[in-house]
């Protein structure tokens, strides 16, 4: 038999920002739980609100399954004597699972080994609403929560005050204790247009119940309300709505009966940098901005309300009100700001700290303009250029408008080298240091500003890891994870011949660090941006020893990495893939025995004495030549391609040859041959990491 459920807890206003985590990590502890009483359903339904979470559970069975349980007891000779007569561990085991000693006879079976005394029962399911207060306590304790809250006189904590719990289950009501509240059927509407309790009839009826109340309990409907009511009025107005995903989930989170509006403000705020505007509107208001048909700002915004208010034009005046301040506040830093140079501020970055052993902002600007204009030849760009950007780099940290808004650093810094007459590409260059800034993000679109977000980051990753402070498990406060996959994707994506090795050498020679300190830097941080590879290709669909089969030959180029991991992954789906990466292996294997880290002699034709030997011997030979000119233009997929062709010479080598004869020349020489052939591979990859068998 099976039945509906609804659970509703309903709260003080959550936390906007992560109310929808809170609601998949409610769904995902709740099915976890039922998984783990064997408790089957069709489907779980969440709702989430400002001052609720909700799941529905569809068609959840009312009882977990019958299970039986089998208990062994000691084998036949053990339990019964010459006689056939139980013994004490016969009787024992009777009189444990309350069976009559006199019919142990018919219970021995045989546990696939032995024959044994076997007890089998069937024990019968629990009721589920016998269970639901496991289940969702369990539930509800789970949620990532980092700082909870306590309230009242109770020993509850959440993260924020509970109010009221709703649990109703196969038509009933289960009073069960929640959070300090008893479970019952009667949840809240919306603050204002609510008209108090909602008793709640059954889980069918709760999302049409609580919409009478003036509460969309539906995040994923608000949410479409929200952006096609923003979009229709933006059209409306004859422009268009920029509406950024994160800012629609927060404001889809602070509302329960969303009303959007459009207001307005002076087109003479429309002379301050558009980023200025838009920053104050969305991260201070939560306003959506609007944009004509040349991307242009205009001056209208659209708020949402909370309420349906009878004269909208208030609230719409209200918000207007509020906006005037912000966008005031703004032209005035950007006036004010435009008075001082960038360049002429880098004497107040002497004062603000970098970290507190590397030193300041100002020193860091240093070591990266003189790190950029080393890159500059790597990247393309002018050098000089490449170092006035890293003297300027940081300035606009101290303006008031990056003081006030503070993700606009770069932004700024670009507009206010253009005021002061510096070269485009250095005011270009100031924004894009930061790129990118998350996963999918643009990469720097210039030159210099490739040089200068490579020496930026370089520098950090340096710093950081010369004074022991490198990431560790989910901690990573200066975000170097960010910063090397920000530098693999840099180098990668503008296809920059960059020897990343030497330019973390470079970069941490600006370090005052002991010989050994600086060695040992450079080693970890070479190996902890590579690294990133293994998270970059798996998200591309690599299998992991496709990366591996490159990363033991210990190169610092990322793009030569990246052009031989692409021409492994196009080798490793042809036929032959399978076969010369077992080959390889076992190659790998003879002369690491034979061998050990110790060089093989030189080929000798004339000790070539077998037929499959020869070929092998002319095979490689070919290709070795053949390779030369393919591995200079690091056409690796080609000469891997090429390289295929040697899996039947192999096959008869090992079928036809023995390489650990008696005769001592004769098996130098055949290592002296596999060493060759290993080489051979090598120059592109070591495949023997791919043998699905090692």
């Amino acid at each position: 038999m099976k039945a509906d459920l609804l659970f509703e807890l309903g709260t003080e206003e959550l936390p906007p920002k992560v109310l929808m985590s809170l609601s998949r990590a409610l769904v995902d502890g709740i099915q976890k739980n039922l998984d783990e009483q064997k408790l089957s359903f069709n489907q779980i339904d969440s709702f989430a609100a400002p001052r609720r979470l909700a799941v529905i559970i569809k068609a959840l069975d009312v009882r977990t399954p019958d299970t039986e349980v089998v208990s062994w007891g000691p084998p036949v000779k053990v339990a019964f004597d010459a006689d056939g007569k139980p013994t004490r561990a016969a009787e024992a085991f009777a009189s444990k699972n309350g069976l009559d000693v006199s019919a142990l006879s018919s219970n021995v079976e045989s546990d696939g080994k032995h024959d044994k005394l076997c007890a089998r029962r069937i024990e019968t399911g629990k009721n589920t609403t016998s269970l639901l207060g496991g289940i969702i306590g369990q539930s509800l304790s789970a949620l990532p929560i980092p700082k909870r809250m306590k309230w009242g006189e109770g020993k509850e904590e959440f993260v924020r005050p509970v109010q009221w719990a709703v649990l109703l289950f196969n038509g009933k009501t289960c009073k069960e204790q929640i959070l300090g509240v008893t479970a019952g059927n009667i949840s809240q509407g919306h603050r204002f247009h609510g008209c108090g309790d909602i008793v709640i009839t059954s889980p069918d009826s709760y999302e049409q119940q609580l919409h009478d109340g003036f509460v969309l309990a539906s995040f994923e409907k608000r949410r479409l309300l929200i952006k096609d009511g923003v979009s229709a009025l933006a059209k409306a107005a004859g422009g268009n709505a920029v509406i950024d995903e994160a800012l629609l989930d927060e404001v889809t989170a602070l509302n329960e009966w969303p009303v959007p509006l459009r207001g307005h403000f002076e087109e003479t705020f429309l002379s301050v940098p558009s980023e200025a505007l838009v920053s104050s509107m969305k991260e201070h208001q939560k306003y959506f901005h609007l944009v004509d048909d040349k991307n242009d700002l205009m001056s209208s915004f659209i708020t949402v309300a909370n309420i349906v208010s009878k004269d909208p034009q208030q609230v719409i005046d209200g918000n207007e009100r509020v906006i005037r301040p912000r966008l005031a506040d703004a032209a005035f830093f950007y006036e004010n700001d435009a008075q001082i140079t960038l360049y002429d501020r880098r004497e107040q970055l002497k004062k603000v700290v970098f970290q507190d052993k590397l030193g300041s902002v100002f020193a860091k600007t240093e070591r990266v303009a003189t790190l950029a204009k080393r890159l500059a030849i790597e990247a393309g760009a002018d050098p000089q250029l490449a170092h006035r950007a890293g003297q300027l780099s940081k300035s606009d940290l101290v303006t008031d408008m990056v003081g006030e808004f503070t993700d606009l650093q770069g932004v700024m810094g670009r507009y206010y080298a253009l005021n002061d007459g510096e070269e485009a590409q250095v005011a270009d260059a100031l924004l894009e240091q930061y790129m990118p800034r998350f996963a999918g993000d643009q990469v720097p679109a210039t030159a210099v500003g490739a040089a200068l977000a490579l020496a930026d980051k370089l520098d950090t990753l340096v710093g950081i890891f010369s004074i022991g402070q490198q990431p560790s498990g989910s901690r990573d406060p200066f975000a170097l994870r960010r910063a090397s996959l920000g530098l693999l994707r840099i180098i990668v994506d503008r296809r920059l011949d960059v020897d990343l090795r030497a330019a973390i050498e470079a970069s941490a020679s600006q370090f005052k660090l002991e010989d050994e300190t600086l060695k040992k830097t450079c080693q970890q941080v070479l190996a902890y941006v590579l690294d990133r590879f293994k998270s970059w290709y798996k998200e591309q669909g690599y299998s992991a020893e496709i990366y591996l089969s490159v990363a033991p030959l210990n190169l610092g180029n990322p793009l030569d990495i990246d052009a031989r991991v692409h021409a492994v992954a196009a080798f490793s789906l042809l036929a032959e893939a399978d076969d010369l990466a077992a080959a390889n292996k076992r190659v790998s294997n003879i002369l690491t025995k034979q061998l050990g880290g110790n060089a093989a002699e030189p080929l000798n034709i004339s000790l070539l004495v077998e037929p499959a030997e020869k070929v092998l011997a002319e095979s490689i030979n070919s290709l070795s030549a053949l390779s030369v000119p393919l591995l200079d233009d690091r056409n690796y997929t080609t000469v891997l391609k090429h390289l295929a062709t040697l899996r039947d010479p192999i096959d008869d080598f090992f079928n036809d040859v023995m390489v650990m004869v008696d005769d001592k020349a004769l098996r130098n020489n055949r290592l002296s041959l596999l060493s060759s052939l290993r080489g051979l591979f090598i120059n592109v990859a070591d495949i023997s990491q791919m043998d699905s068998n090692k």
